[in-house]
């Protein structure tokens, strides 16, 4: 599919985090919008980003909840792209209050789906979780049948086209381990080690919204992209950590709290049968859509699956990653 992000208006729905504002700062860079719309219930979040930004004429600010699919449906219109990131996201939240997660991330996606169609979007890119695949909580759940509605709604008619694209641990975003851990030894404290073999891929938010553009670009609709990216255990990574704060390694093992995975995992089992891949990414295809055209020229997947303790960086890949993207910069 031609995508051009110049010239179009693009409508944002996004938590109040990291992603939301990468994301706008890198289309608002590289390209050159008519508009963009963030569409989110946080008013908070909003205001800060304005202050941040600027008043910037091409960007406009609609507090607005994906469950209200009217509000959805009058703000879609003349939209030509739609990043759906807005979710109710915190693991123990969701698996406490699972019917509010059901209606944000299911019905508020459906509502995403039916509203794109109906106002003729072009397309629209969807920014999962590795917890959609073989997923053990409430939130993986909720999100693996979120990528469902968005994949299959390519069987519906209208020119809307629907991809998604799987995210992970994005190094220094809010509430992310490097700056947790980097707090607490700055102030001396034991680091909390939910086990000693959890493993978790890393990248920057920077790459990961370079990735999600490439991705973007290179799609025909239907397929759930996945970034290859660097693994390591969580253990070493602390290690590195207090190293470069003179600190021998200090830790206390907590556990794996309730819907938490020891491993991530990207590509199931069940998907790898019928998944492409290329250098950057690793695409899943629908099993009924795996012989497309589009897709001759790519490499079978030959891996079993595709999760974070396949491949690990040892203690000096960790410590040349971290310097590189400035994070043992006090």
């Amino acid at each position: 599919m031609n995508v051009d992000f110049n010239n179009a208006r693009i409508l944002i729905t996004w938590w109040s985090g990291s992603w939301g504002n990468e994301l706008t700062r890198q289309l608002l860079e590289k390209y050159n919008p008519k508009e963009i719309i963030i569409y989110s219930r946080g008013e908070l979040a909003q205001v800060l980003m304005k202050r941040r930004l600027g008043n910037i004429e091409n960007v406009s600010y609609i507090i607005g909840d994906v469950k209200d699919y009217p509000r959805l449906l009058e703000n879609l219109r003349w939209v030509d792209y739609v990043f759906h990131l807005a979710a109710l996201k915190h693991v123990p939240i969701c698996e406490d209050h699972p019917w509010e997660s059901v209606q944000t991330n299911i019905n508020g996606t459906e509502n995403i789906v039916k509203a794109s169609i109906a106002q003729d979007v072009k397309m629209v890119i969807d920014i999962s979780t590795d917890k959609a695949c073989n997923p053990i909580n409430v939130y993986g759940t909720c999100k693996s049948v979120w990528e469902k509605l968005i994949i299959q709604a390519n069987k519906k008619e209208g020119i809307t086209k629907f991809v998604c694209v799987r995210a992970w641990n994005v190094m220094g975003t809010n509430g992310s381990i490097i700056p947790f851990f980097k707090d607490l030894l700055s102030r001396g404290e034991t680091l909390p080690i939910t086990d000693i073999n959890m493993t978790r891929y890393f990248m920057t938010l920077e790459e990961a919204i370079w990735l999600v553009f490439k991705a973007t670009m290179s799609s025909h609709g239907w397929e759930t992209y996945v970034t290859k990216m660097p693994a390591c255990k969580i253990i070493d990574l602390a290690k590195v950590l207090s190293k470069h704060y003179g600190r021998d390694l200090d830790y206390k093992v907590i556990g794996i709290r309730p819907g938490e995975k020891l491993h991530e995992e990207l590509i199931s089992e069940y998907e790898a049968p019928h998944t492409v891949e290329d250098d950057d990414f690793r695409i899943a295809l629908p099993q009924d859509w795996y012989q497309n055209n589009n897709y001759t020229n790519y490499d079978k997947m030959t891996d079993i699956k595709y999760t974070s303790n396949d491949i690990l960086m040892d203690e000096q890949e960790i410590h040349d990653m971290l310097k590189f993207w400035w994070f043992l910069e006090d």
